[in-house]
């Protein structure tokens, strides 16, 4: 139990600026100074995450450095009702991190150590705040990695992506976030410390590990991660196929899924985003092609010979009009470099996009790219296509012009429209950004008032006082009541109303 004579003050009453500042004078007390960020300049980094459309200015910001700083923190908040944002690297693309005005921004950034790899259970231990990647590079000289591979993975920290339950152009074969941490030790609101899974490979009880994994930050605050390492796979090919139309390399997606053949990656571009990637890092796509299909393999050496023999055959019986093979590293990397560098290229030819994220059953593919294309003419707003197309989660771009009036609040309507197609084809409203306040409305369209309440009430075991992240994730079911009677009515559901910059 925590015994600082300054966690034994009285909660304090009055408006949330009052908390706010009792709370941070009694941080004050205790905290190094460098710990605590409220000048208002350097409050503005912080405002918004990777989707900069909504900004808010935080209360302050704190960046701790020890678990025990984490716990004494949360207790104070707890006391004095103060909302806590935790923030790790700032790259999620839902709003997640959207800070509170009357609330602080906790800040992991500090929480960057890997703390130990166990070579032989394959495992490692990490603070939230390591990178993706360098969870591979240290893991690289005994022969193993870890698996999620976000495209952001060169930025992105590890407690971001269990936040998310991020996924990658890898989660087809090895799975998803959840599908490789083993355990997780994770700061209640009121400052105490659950310690869930760990390093055997199963625990007793509720499956309160999964239950983190894309919580988007609202049960708790993540301390340390037990990541599963994998062993480095003896060979690998990469096969590149050109379509000449957009629905022929959808139709070879499902051929090769339904051959029984589990890629370890299995992403389309379109012409759009062919094009920009070319010009960006100049992979060698081919830019007259209408789409792409980029097809890893990996196992033993006799297992991806055969299995390359095996998806040419398929990617040609489908139309593909142009097939390589890369078995080289540098060939390999080049090729990925294109769909690793999608986003920025697009944002090389466009002032805007707001980037979607829908994922839907693999056979309707190329129904819903259709459907797509209809609302961009309906719209009148271009889109590049580029989604990891073997586990059917699409990512959209969606090019505007912020500059423009009324061009933020068009592509936020298609947007929606885009999410409204993903359901109603038996997918769902996000693969792997999250919902944040992004997708707030759009939850209402998937969810239906009883399984609404059962979120509710599980964040009410966790976090009482609502204090975690607040108006993240889960909408209230008067939202979602007040816009099913505007849709019935014929209104398009609107978004919620936040700060515009």
């Amino acid at each position: 139990m925590l015994t600082d004579a300054t966690e034994k003050t009285p909660p304090t009453r009055g408006s949330a600026a009052e908390r706010l500042q009792a709370m941070l004078a009694e941080l004050r007390q205790w905290l190094p100074a460098e710990t605590l960020v409220t000048h208002p300049q350097e409050l503005r980094a912080y405002e918004c995450d990777g989707l900069p459309a909504y900004r808010r200015v935080p209360g302050a910001v704190v960046i701790p450095t020890t678990e025990d700083q984490v716990k004494r923190i949360l207790a104070a908040a707890h006391r004095h009702r103060v909302p806590v944002v935790a923030r790790g690297a700032g790259t999620g693309l839902s709003g997640g991190a959207l800070p509170d005005p009357d609330g602080i921004v906790l800040s992991m950034a500090r929480f960057n150590r890997i703390l130990s790899i166990d070579p032989v259970n394959r495992i490692a231990r990490v603070q939230p705040g390591v990178r993706n990647l360098a969870i591979s590079e240290a893991a690289a000289p005994h022969g193993l990695y870890y698996a999620p591979d976000p495209s952001s993975q060169i930025a992105c920290s590890i407690g971001g992506n269990v936040a998310e339950n991020a996924g990658g152009v890898h989660c087809l074969k090895y799975g998803l976030t959840v599908h490789n941490v083993q355990g997780l030790r994770v700061v209640t609101p009121d400052g105490e410390t659950l310690t869930l899974g760990g390093e055997a490979l199963d625990t007793p009880g509720y499956d309160l590990l999964a239950l983190l994994h894309g919580s988007e930050g609202m049960l708790g605050v993540i301390v340390e991660i037990t990541v599963k390492l994998l062993p480095r796979p003896e060979d690998v090919a990469v096969l590149l196929a050109a379509f000449a139309a957009l629905p022929a390399a959808a139709d070879a997606v499902a051929g090769i899924i339904g051959a029984g053949i589990v890629p370890a990656g299995l992403e389309m571009m379109d012409n759009p985003a062919i094009r920009a990637a070319e010009d960006f890092v100049h992979a060698g796509y081919p830019v007259d092609a209408a789409a792409i299909l980029l097809v890893e393999l990996d196992g033993t050496t006799e297992s991806v010979e055969a299995q390359a023999r095996r998806v040419r055959e398929l990617l040609q019986r489908h139309g593909a009009t142009r097939v390589d093979t890369a078995r080289d590293p540098q060939t390999r990397a080049r090729f990925w470099a294109g769909r690793k560098s999608a986003f920025p290229a697009v944002g090389r030819i466009s002032p805007d996009y707001y980037c979607m994220d829908g994922t839907i059953p693999r056979r309707r593919l190329a129904e819903v790219l259709q459907g797509i294309a209809r609302l961009s003419r309906e719209f009148g707003l271009a889109v590049v296509n580029v989604f990891h197309a073997g586990d059917g989660n699409l990512h959209p771009l969606i090019l505007y012009d912020a500059a423009k009036p009324g061009e933020l609040e068009r592509a936020e309507r298609f947007g929606t429209r885009i999410l409204e197609l993903c359901v109603q084809a038996g997918g769902t409203i996000t693969g792997e950004h999250g919902v944040g306040v992004e997708k707030l409305d759009a939850m209402c369209v998937q969810f239906a008032p009883a399984e609404l309440e059962r979120f509710h009430a599980v964040k009410q075991v966790f976090d009482p006082e609502g204090l975690l992240n607040p108006g993240k994730a889960v909408p209230s079911l008067h939202r979602c009541a007040e816009l099913g009677a505007m849709h019935v009515h014929g209104g398009a559901l609107p978004h919620p109303e936040l700060p515009r910059f």
